[in-house]
């Protein structure tokens, strides 16, 4: 046998030895658990008290570190969002401001807490201001220098499409925020300002456990259990990544409908039109 030959054998043997150990080693985690969504399917949507509830718990907890760069005020009071429909003092039925949300007193509430950095004015000077339904989330950190500071050189990752952007979907976010509980293996060396969980590829991540018992208070009576918050910021995340998700499965079964019927009337016109053709 020829020495390159042999070096090509023994390169290729050394490969199927080694070649699993190091893919498992730096890419091993654990299958996120299965969990059943309202919005999921053709004919699933977004449930609205949930999202409120989610959009609660980003308010409360992850606003503090993680932005929503491609969502603004005003998208939540858009169709299919948490806040599209709002019960007014006094009327009996709830209102749909879908069609205005920049008039919906609930997102134009929640963007008057935030203070929004403009400008210039006609003097030049950038100036703080209430914020307005059109406005954009705005960032926790001024830049990723001042993010990767305040956690230890890790840079918070933006949500607005973290569920579309992660392998697994929304179980993986929900799993991933349940996983802190498993207990280290001996071969991790999880060191200060880190923290092991298994769904996290890899093991170790330097997001600390966010979710807690006594970490928020629903408005409408919820239990807020550590599961039941997991599941309400995930849906949230999932409405942020597909705000449209709804009108587009409307828009599809329209199209799917229209399509049966198509299929029938040419069915009915290719009778009609050899009806008398002998074949």
């Amino acid at each position: 046998m020829k020495p390159m030959h042999r070096l090509l054998i023994a390169a290729a043997a050394a490969v199927a030895v080694v070649g699993p150990t190091v893919a498992w080693a730096a890419g091993y985690y654990k299958t996120p658990e299965e969990y059943t969504w309202s919005f999921e399917g053709p004919f699933g949507t977004y449930d609205r008290a949930q999202l409120q509830r989610g959009f609660h718990v980003y308010q409360m907890v992850c606003s503090t570190c993680h932005g929503l760069e491609h969502l603004s005020f005003r998208h939540m009071g858009m169709a299919g969002g948490p806040f599209d429909e709002v019960q007014l003092p006094g009327e009996d039925y709830p209102t749909d401001f879908s069609s205005d949300p920049n008039e919906n007193p609930v997102i134009r509430a929640i963007a008057a807490e935030y203070i929004i950095e403009d400008g210039p004015n006609e003097f030049g000077d950038m100036f703080e201001r209430a914020g307005r339904p059109s406005d954009g989330f705005p960032y926790p950190f001024e830049n990723e220098q001042q993010g990767r500071a305040a956690n230890g050189g890790a840079y918070p990752p933006d949500l607005s499409v973290i569920v579309k952007a992660r392998k697994g979907g929304p179980e993986y976010i929900r799993s991933l925020l349940l996983g802190y509980d498993y207990e280290v293996p001996e071969d991790y060396d999880v060191r200060p300002g880190t923290y092991y969980n298994p769904y996290f590829p890899g093991g170790i991540l330097a997001m600390p456990p966010i979710l807690f018992e006594d970490g928020v208070e629903y408005a409408d009576g919820t239990p807020a259990t550590v599961e039941q918050q997991a599941a309400d910021i995930t849906a949230f995340l999932a409405w942020a990544a597909e705000p449209h998700m709804e009108a587009r499965k409307r828009m599809g079964l329209a199209v799917m409908l229209y399509l049966l019927f198509l299929c029938g009337l040419l069915y009915a016109a290719y009778r009609t039109l050899w009806a008398r053709v002998k074949h």
